[in-house]
Parts: C-alpha cells; structure tokens; sequence
C-alpha cells in the first residue's frame, strides 16, 4: 500500500468530523434514493462488528444500529455527512437461522444494488481478524466480482489477536484476494476498541473520494 499522506489522512477525518446521520433505509429496489455524489458501502457476516465500524468512522455512538443478536440490519441503511459522500450498510450475511425467505430477500436486493448503482465506488468487505476468510465470505466476494464491484477487506477486531498472527492472517487474505479481478490489493486491519487502524481506513476512503473527483 502507498502510504497516506499527511493531506489524506487530515482530509479523512475532516470528512468524517461532519454530522453524520441517518438518510433513508431501503428494503427493496424501488426504495432506493437516487443516486447521487460518491456511495461506499461496508459488508460483512453477522456479528464481525459493522455497525461498530461505522460508529467509529463517523464519530457517532449509535448512528448504526449494534446488536447481539446477528442479522438484526435488514435492509440497505443509508448515512450522510451532508457532503458528496454517502455510506451504506448492507445486511449481515451468513447468519443461518434467519428465515430463507428473508435471506433470499436480501439476496435479491443485494444483487440488484451491486448490479445498478453506477455510483457505488467500493464496497469494504469487513473480515473478522480471528477467524480470517471463510466460506460465506468468498460467496460474497464471488457476487463483487461477478458484479464488477470494487472491494476492499478490512479486518476488524484486531485488538483481539496477537501481532504475529494478525500478520499471517493479511498476509493470507492478500494472497487469497490477489486474483479475484474486483479485488483492492490493500488489506487493512482495524479496532474500534483501541481505535488501531480507522485513521488509515478513513484516508483511504479520502483518497478513493479525490480518484473519484
């Protein structure tokens, strides 16, 4: 990864120093808000801390909505700092015990996102650090890549593993994602308890934004 540059990272935190606060929610296609400025969205299995993240990254204690009881977010959830920037939480995956409707109803929904939001530039695949990629994660990066979605991984929880080992898991999750052709080659780890990490996620959204511009 190109380090961030002092401008980025003070660009990242200004962009999210704003007000962010809930936009809309959308369960299904026709709920979509128009398309408007630069949208990123953050993915992932239930339970490996999204709205957590989300919380992080704008300041904001309950902007997102955290539960323990995983696949809590059903619908595509909407945030704005009231700049060019819109984020998206997409609901949790993996989480069996929902009702296989439901989960076909968000499989659908989540299609047809990925598939026709032409501003959607990147969606940040979040990975628990403890247990690496799994099967329900690749299922996921396989749609991205069928979509032709950019994506990124970002690991989460990383407080919670040893220096050494949360080397090895980058480094396998590098080279797992290395020929997948939607694929961000960057991999970042981060913490919402020790704050390690958000810093360099939000410059790296900065400069997505500035490549976007």
């Amino acid at each position: 990864m190109q380090p961030f540059s002092a401008d980025e990272t003070e660009t990242g935190r200004k962009l999210f120093a704003a007000e962010w606060r809930f936009a809309t929610a959308a369960g299904a296609v026709a709920s979509l808000p128009p398309e408007a400025g630069v949208e990123i969205a953050f993915a992932g299995r239930s339970n490996v801390g999204k709205s957590s993240l989300i919380n992080a990254l704008t300041n904001r204690h309950a902007l997102a909505r955290t539960s323990n009881t995983p696949g809590r977010t059903q619908e595509l959830i909407f945030f704005t700092g009231g700049g060019p920037l819109t984020v998206v939480d997409m609901p949790g995956y993996g989480y069996a015990a929902a009702p296989k409707a439901k989960v076909a109803e968000w499989t659908r929904l989540i299609r047809a996102y990925l598939r026709g939001r032409r501003n959607l530039a990147r969606v940040y695949v979040l990975v628990d650090s403890r247990h690496g990629l799994k099967s329900a994660d690749a299922e996921v990066l396989d749609l991205l890549d069928e979509a032709a979605v950019s994506y990124e991984i970002v690991l989460t929880k990383s407080d919670e593993v040893k220096a050494d080992a949360l080397a090895v898991t980058i480094a396998q999750v590098a080279a797992a994602v290395r020929a997948r052709p939607a694929a961000y080659p960057d991999v970042l780890a981060t913490s919402t308890r020790t704050d390690a990490g958000v810093g360099e996620l939000r410059a790296a959204i900065a400069r997505l934004l500035a490549e976007k511009a």
